[in-house]
């Protein structure tokens, strides 16, 4: 009966947190959640997380897509997986480290949901200026050889050439005002990306996405380079917002 009602007391701290996820960012806004519940100590140290059915049905993700998200808890020493009868995903108890307390400084200097609204608006507009207007064909060349190289990228260099995709979109806006403002938060977001693992799965994601974006572009679809461009920025600050906030 005692464990009984220690689940259903867990369940009921888990509510305001764990909801079904909106289509487009399932891993990444499972993830964000998820950290929540370890960060926040919803689940505290030692104890186990929910089963993976109804972690999975909460968010309305396959089962799949919430093992990944689990994989990389695990691998950031959040929780551990245990075997057997009373077994299954348990956060793990936190230690204070030095490098917890120099990233805990980055963080506090950075206001992050205005760093992200505005990273949104910028990137938002520019994608939206570079369809509405279109693109010579030297401009969409230089697009696609920048979509190439975030495609040839290795692990290492992925966030470099992410920038420069993004960068490059910004600057074929053609406003140099809108490229200036987003190269100085975009070496902000850059600081606070340095703060969090690179997770394969995110960027296989985000690389889906920067080939809608491209092709909506080319294709003068104002609307649809908005909305994937919106998407995209949702999922970083999903990321963000899971492991900083």
């Amino acid at each position: 009966m005692a464990e009984t009602s220690e689940a259903h007391e867990t369940a009921d701290r888990l509510t305001s947190v764990l909801r079904p996820v909106r289509g487009g960012n399932g891993f990444e806004e499972a993830l964000e959640q998820v950290l929540q519940v370890v960060r926040l100590g919803l689940v505290p140290g030692g104890e186990r997380l929910p089963a993976e059915r109804e972690l999975a049905d909460r968010m309305g993700i396959s089962r799949v897509t919430l093992r990944e998200v689990l994989k990389v808890l695990q691998e950031q020493g959040l929780v551990e997986s245990r075997r057997g009868r009373y077994g299954g995903t348990f956060v793990r108890q936190r230690r204070h480290t030095a490098d917890e307390d120099e990233l805990r400084r980055r963080v506090a200097a950075v206001d992050l949901e205005d760093t992200l609204r505005f990273r949104e608006v910028l990137e938002v507009g520019a994608a939206g200026l570079c369809a509405t207007h279109g693109l010579s064909p030297e401009a969409a060349e230089r697009l696609r050889r920048a979509l190439a190289a975030t495609h040839d990228a290795t692990l290492d260099a992925y966030r470099r050439c992410d920038t420069l995709l993004h960068l490059t979109l910004a600057e074929l806006s053609g406003s140099p005002s809108l490229t200036t403002q987003y190269a100085a938060v975009r070496a902000t977001v850059n600081d606070l990306l340095d703060c969090i693992p690179l997770l394969v799965r995110n960027l296989e994601h985000s690389q889906q996405q920067h080939m809608a974006l491209v092709e909506a572009v080319l294709e003068g679809d104002a609307d649809a380079a908005r909305e994937v461009m919106r998407e995209h920025c949702a999922g970083t600050a999903a990321l963000l917002r899971g492991f900083l906030a």
